[in-house]
């Protein structure tokens, strides 16, 4: 229900323009001329949209016209124009948020990639994966601050959410950070820095407030109890935990209460997937958990 409300807001926001244009020249020729305010908006309205059905003879009234005859198709033709940039934008964010499905089930979660990883022997590739996602981050932060309307553009599939699968890849890099300190962090440690970047800059545009340096130490809203749960569905399929999961957990807490407030805060405002670890919604939903698959492999 929620898929079309993204670009409808952008046809509200250009007849709403056109509407306020139409007013405000409609007002400047009450203003000048005998006309009263509703015989002011209708020549306005002529002018604006080129149509020339109401037309004055006055020269303080034709200088009014022309200039409303320009707005209208320059107004069209800004929002127009920008389309395609809008479009391309949404295109590339959602290519990596439809791979990482492959990779973490939908909706996506942060011990299910790591779980999926280990189930099928990737996981010396798994530093791939977050130099892609330092990378989108990058995309994402420039684009989504400079059309902050993108942050309400949905995926296709209800199951899928951009900020979900950020959430997601944050909190594997977190937790393999966390539990593997004696592999490459370089990666790791760069797609966090990213993706808490990435979320400050949006935050920033949206004027959520946020704390710019948080301790380690400080309280996250995730339980433990929840995070013993996830670690559990590692450890089922087979990942490799240098740190118990209590040793493990100071470590992906102070790495988590860098992102989670704006990331629990933009899943809220956006009613994005209820995906586990990701906190309420506005609308009461149960949390929808991806399902590992079944490892098929012949065992001849």
């Amino acid at each position: 229900m929620l898929a079309p409300v993204a670009p409808v807001s952008i046809v509200i926001t250009l007849l709403g323009w056109l509407l306020s244009f139409m007013i405000g020249y409609g007002l400047l020729e009450a203003a000048v001329s005998g006309l009263d305010v509703h015989e002011g908006i209708y020549e306005a309205g002529s002018s604006l949209f080129t149509l020339g059905f109401a037309s004055s003879r006055r020269a303080s009234l034709t200088a009014i016209d022309f200039c409303a005859a320009a707005t209208g198709p320059i107004v069209v033709g800004l929002q127009i124009g920008y389309l395609p940039t809008l479009y391309n934008a949404y295109q590339r964010r959602e290519t990596q948020v439809t791979l990482l499905q492959t990779r973490a089930g939908a909706p996506p979660w942060g011990p299910e990639i790591l779980a999926r990883y280990a189930q099928v022997g990737l996981l010396d590739d798994i530093g791939d994966l977050f130099h892609g996602w330092e990378q989108w981050c990058a995309v994402v932060s420039e684009t989504h601050t400079t059309y902050p309307v993108l942050i309400h553009f949905r995926s296709p599939k209800a199951d899928r959410n951009w900020l979900i699968a950020l959430l997601a890849v944050l909190d594997a890099a977190a937790l393999r950070t966390a539990f593997n300190p004696s592999q490459p962090q370089a990666q790791t440690r760069l797609a966090l820095r990213a993706g808490f970047v990435c979320l400050r800059d949006i935050a920033d545009i949206r004027g959520i407030p946020y704390d710019a340096d948080p301790h380690p130490d400080d309280p996250v809203r995730l339980g433990y109890e929840d995070f013993l749960r996830g670690v559990e569905r590692m450890r089922a399929y087979g990942y490799p935990m240098e740190r118990t999961a209590e040793e493990a957990w100071p470590h992906f807490r102070g790495w988590r209460v860098n992102y989670e407030t704006l990331a629990y805060r933009l899943a809220r405002d956006i009613d994005a997937v209820p995906a586990p670890w990701s906190g309420p919604r506005r609308t009461t939903l149960p949390v929808w958990s991806p399902l590992t698959p079944v490892d098929r492999r012949p065992m001849g």
